[in-house]
């Protein structure tokens, strides 16, 4: 599954990656370079993030599912106990 911004947030991203060059590098990088830069990070570098970020879901998802019994839980045996507090000093 190829990861891919939408043109909106791949202009931004361009700007904030020639931005970066530009104040911290101290290089200029054109928007062709940059584009091709960006491209480079989220084929070779994004499933990375992704990846990790499917497993700390999964790995949520599980805790809640083991929970569920906590959560969704209702107690046997009732029928009596609730009888018997309907009719008082009858047993």
């Amino acid at each position: 599954m190829a990861i891919e911004l939408e043109r909106g947030q791949r202009d931004q991203a361009i700007q904030s990656l020639t931005r970066y060059v530009d104040q911290e590098l101290e290089l200029r990088l054109g928007n062709v370079a940059a584009g091709a830069l960006l491209g480079f990070f989220l084929e070779e570098i994004a499933p990375l993030v992704y990846n990790q970020a499917v497993a700390d879901v999964q790995e949520r998802l599980a805790q809640r599912v083991a929970e569920v019994d906590v959560d969704v839980h209702e107690d046997a045996f009732q029928y009596w106990g609730r009888r018997d507090a309907r009719r008082p000093g009858r047993r």
